[in-house]
């Protein structure tokens, strides 16, 4: 069955995270993505690990199936002309390499799109290509702690926290898949390709959303409140008798049918909780109240208790128990693949669910120059024919 982009090849010469999540989403979605790197590999999550399966890495597995790979020398004329020949073929070209390198290569912007004027190219850097930090370059953690996600993550205790992924790299990826995919539909239309500038600086900040809002409206700096909501009451981790768990109730209805199954019926109409407003200003006398209780019971206990009364919650699982959840399971979340050296893999499958172009999965993530042959002999073939 037909992906959704199909039609659509993309020249990927991105490395790391950002820009390979970016192109793998692609890849699911049906297009040929062409991974670039120097002779021997140069995406250097290859050699992150631990774990390593047969030299494998799982890092660089994460962000890379469904796309073809070959190996160039961009530093070399040869590499060059290669690349600009591929540009005649493909429909979208993406890079993160530091501000001002595509330039120096001469394969930028201005250049390809004069070979190939529906070219749509996508740039990710650390803080784009403009304003007085065009030039720094960008890691995640860097961006979590200038972008404010550190300061509201983690609590009074445990000071700033980074989130347990590279979070600002993969929102980056999927800003710059929508982007690429709605230059692709403007395309249609005007038959004409454009430039992205987009950047993890950027993207973190606009991944503050509410907690930004916030502070933009009252001028109060936010702080760390851990586990806890910002905007709503309770909305939490809770500890239990043996364990713990997450309660995120909504609005007054559930916030009442909690208090009932916690058999504390006039809370829900204290005035001090009874409205949500009202409980977030008054957080720090409700919230001991409802973990007094909730000690006096097992995690089991109050999660069916609180399914029963339709109060949002949920466990907080491991990965172990996330890999046997049946229900990740019944959606193909986890999916088994084939690799020539690394042998039998599982990765993580994608949440994208197209009734008519589901997402597929076509290849494995490739060995450094896996393709060389097959798509650089393509490119003979067709300057054999011109």
């Amino acid at each position: 069955m037909a992906g959704a982009l199909e039609n659509i090849t993309v020249l990927d010469l991105s490395r790391v995270l950002a820009g390979p999540y970016c192109t793998m989403i692609l890849g699911d979605l049906g297009a040929e993505v062409i991974k670039v790197e120097a002779p021997g590999g140069s995406d250097e999550t290859r050699k992150w690990g631990p774990p390593f399966q047969h030299d494998t890495s799982a890092y660089y597995l994460s962000a890379n199936r469904n796309k073809k790979s070959i190996t160039l020398d961009l530093k070399s004329e040869k590499g060059i002309k290669i690349i600009k020949q591929l540009v005649k073929i493909s429909d979208v070209v993406i890079h993160n390499f530091k501000t001002g390198t595509m330039e120096k290569l001469g394969i930028d912007y201005d250049t390809l799109s004069a070979i190939n004027h529906s070219i749509v190219y996508c740039s990710i850097t650390g803080f784009g290509e403009t304003g007085p930090k065009k030039d720094m370059p960008g890691y995640d953690f860097i961006i979590q702690a200038m972008s404010g996600l550190m300061s509201i993550t983690g609590d009074e205790k445990s000071g700033p926290q980074k989130l347990g992924v590279a979070i600002t790299d993969i929102l980056t990826g999927l800003y710059a898949c929508i982007g690429i995919q709605a230059a692709l539909l403007e395309r249609k239309s005007s038959k004409l390709g454009q430039k992205l500038d987009i950047s993890l600086y950027d993207t973190a900040v606009s991944s503050l959303v509410n907690i930004g809002s916030n502070y933009l409206m009252s001028g109060k700096i936010p702080t760390a409140l851990g586990n806890q909501h910002a905007n709503i009451v309770p909305y939490q981790t809770f500890q239990t008798l043996d364990g713990e768990m997450v309660i995120a109730v909504g609005n007054n209805r559930q916030f009442k049918a909690l208090c009932s199954i916690l058999e504390q019926p006039q809370i829900a109409i204290n005035e001090r909780f009874a409205t949500n407003p009202e409980r977030v200003k008054h957080r720090e006398q409700l919230i001991p109240v409802l973990q007094q209780v909730l000690l006096t019971n097992t995690t089991a206990y109050w999660l069916e208790k609180c399914h029963e009364n339709n109060i949002p919650c949920g466990p907080i699982q491991n990965l172990e128990e996330v890999t046997l959840d049946p229900q990740l399971n019944k959606r193909n979340m986890f999916i088994d693949y084939e690799h020539p050296t690394a042998g039998p893999i599982k990765m993580i499958g994608s949440p994208l669910k197209l009734s008519r172009t589901p997402v597929t999965m076509r290849h494995h993530p490739p060995n450094a120059g896996e393709h060389n042959e097959a798509i650089l002999s393509k490119l003979k073939d067709e300057e054999m024919e011109k």
